[in-house]
């Protein structure tokens, strides 16, 4: 057997040679590219030079210098987007979304009509600002790609877009020779962004836009509706500006740092708030060559999930609980029925028939003791009459006792009213935000996720506006019928000052007139359907399971018996009481 001693003398001169020609060829090859992009970048310098020898580059475009015959337009477009691009800043002039349409089949523009400028600011040598926005770019279009081409002194800068599937738009800079202007190792990219209105309802979809961004390697994520963003530590991936169902996003590969924003609402017109953005980009060796993505997205959570980049956070859920609530049930729920081949109107009604059906053990069991409530009634009124001049806590002890005895827990009606509350701000979140809803009309709502407005004024109506929703009425009507037959074991107030509960359960259902009448339509046709099936369940209740006779026999028996063992609950509760009545004594006796 031959023992291995390693390499020998011949083998390492042999893999010296080798390793010096392979690295020889390495070098041979990056030369020979490098010198092929410089001199594509010469040819493109020159050609832009010769373009503009006639007209010089504006650093202003109010400039005279550009003219409408200096301003280039050129296209793109698959079967998703439509763009425009324009000579002057090499930026996207018009982005129009193939599939969707605006409110009333106006075609739908996310950018149009000078509503968005973007472009990178730098600070020359002598502290003079210019911004790519204000050049004049040569555009060459090739397949699916734009190249524009511009000539700043002798810098020469290219803005390359890609047109790609799923909305999306590749974005690259290029710079040669911008070092010979620019010394400070940064530049700013700037996006002014006028949003336009695309749906029927402005003060719902003005609600839903505001800034987007992400950070912390895509990990996290925030938004800012109201104020001025300013995220001065954090790294951004991208940074958005969403609409209630649509959204224009750039993503930059090295992060925008020191990032700020603000932005305007505007009352009145085509649009409804403007947009500013300002974050740093680093410059390598004082030239800038990144990439960067632009997304102009529809807010479908399939195709933001997709992405892989937290886009699906841009879609306003809720938060927690809320927004899991609809990721993992409603949105599935009403996915799974509209597959059926429901009409979405329907496919709402049978949504609302299988959460209460979900709910129904703790949904029946709140219903039962509101219809047992109103059955003790009378005695309830015996004891308020008996000790009519006694001491309040003294009442409220023996009224507790007519519950005991009754076998009814006043405090067990608390779980189902607690348990619909979260499940309320989760479909006021779903509704307005289902895209698979957006344009589906159901009777006369025109839009599941906007407001129905058959009946309209012609006039302006303090809270309500210039219509009254159908839906909306329908709902508030259904849920005064809910609150009719539910409010007869309320008890009135026996004390002076005391809000008048039965006022206050009347004036609930006709603020949330005023609250439906402008939100999505599919809102009110849910909670319509939802507070009719508790009306039935009430009447189910009332005339076939419980037996008013029995329940009175019962009570009259137990007042014979001797009183129960109290449980824990009602001791501590008697026992706060009688705490509390001597606290009232002691001062009542300091005051005399």
């Amino acid at each position: 057997m031959q023992q291995n001693n390693g390499l020998d003398k011949s083998q390492l001169i042999s893999f010296g040679i080798f390793s010096m020609i392979l690295i020889g060829f390495m070098f041979y090859f990056q030369n020979r590219n490098a010198k092929a992009e410089q001199e594509q970048l010469a040819i493109d310098a020159k050609k832009t030079e010769q373009t503009t020898k006639a007209k010089p580059l504006a650093t202003n475009l109010n400039a005279a210098t550009v003219t409408p015959a200096s301003v280039q337009k050129v296209n793109l477009q698959n079967d998703e987007l439509a763009l425009e691009f324009s000579s002057i800043g090499g930026q996207l002039s018009s982005v129009k979304l193939n599939k969707y349409e605006a409110f009333g089949g106006k075609p739908l523009y996310l950018f149009s009509n000078n509503n968005a400028s973007y472009g990178f600011q730098f600070k020359d040598k002598t502290n003079k600002v210019f911004n790519t926005k204000d050049l004049v770019f040569v555009p060459t279009v090739a397949g699916n790609s734009v190249t524009l081409t511009s000539k700043i002194g002798t810098a020469v800068i290219q803005f390359v877009y890609t047109l790609k599937a799923k909305y999306t738009v590749d974005f690259q800079v290029k710079t040669q020779g911008l070092a010979t202007l620019v010394n400070d190792g940064k530049a700013e990219f700037i996006w002014d962004y006028t949003v336009k209105g695309a749906e029927k309802g402005r003060s719902q979809e003005e609600t839903h836009t505001e800034f987007a961004y992400s950070f912390n390697n895509y990990k996290d994520y925030d938004y800012d509706a109201r104020t001025d963003m300013n995220e001065p530590d954090e790294t951004l991936n991208w940074i958005g500006v969403k609409q209630q169902f649509f959204s224009a996003v750039i993503e930059a590969k090295n992060g925008f740092t020191k990032s700020k924003g603000n932005q305007e609402i505007i009352e009145e017109g085509e649009f409804l708030k403007k947009f500013n953005y300002n974050g740093q980009v680093n410059l390598a060796g004082n030239e800038l060559n990144q990439d960067f993505t632009w997304y102009f997205m529809p807010l479908d959570m399939e195709l933001l999930k997709s992405f892989d980049k937290n886009f699906d956070e841009i879609l306003p859920l809720g938060w927690s609980f809320i927004g899991s609530l609809n990721r993992y049930v409603f949105m599935p729920l009403y996915n799974l029925i509209s597959s059926w081949g429901v009409a979405a109107g329907w496919a709402i009604f049978w949504m609302t028939i299988i959460v209460k059906l979900i709910l129904s053990p703790v949904m029946f069991k709140q219903h039962k003791l509101s219809a047992m409530m109103k059955v003790i009634r009378p005695e309830i009124d015996e004891v308020n009459a008996k000790f009519k001049d006694a001491d309040p806590m003294k009442k409220q002890q023996e009224t507790m006792a007519v519950y005991r005895k009754a076998g009814v827990n006043q405090m067990a009606g608390c779980l189902p009213a607690l348990v619909q509350i979260p499940l309320f701000y989760a479909l006021f979140r779903f509704f307005p935000n289902m895209i698979d809803l957006r344009g589906k009309s159901f009777w006369f709502a025109p839009d599941l996720t906007a407001y129905d407005d058959v009946i309209k004024f012609g006039f302006k109506v303090p809270l309500l506006g210039e219509h009254l929703s159908i839906f909306a009425l329908a709902c508030t009507v259904v849920i005064l019928i809910y609150t009719v037959m539910t409010s007869g074991n309320i008890q009135q107030p026996q004390q002076e000052g005391m809000p008048n509960m039965k006022v206050l359960m009347y004036i609930f259902p006709i603020t949330f007139l005023f609250f439906l009448n402008s939100s999505a339509s599919g809102l009110s046709w849910y909670y319509f359907v939802s507070n009719a099936i508790n009306i039935v369940i009430i009447l189910v209740i009332k005339y076939f399971i419980l037996d008013e006779k029995k329940i009175h026999a019962q009570i009259q028996a137990n007042k014979q018996k001797e009183p129960k063992k109290e449980g824990k609950f009602q001791k501590r509760m008697r026992e706060m009481m009688e705490q509390a009545q001597q606290q009232q004594a002691q001062q009542q006796n300091k005051k005399k």
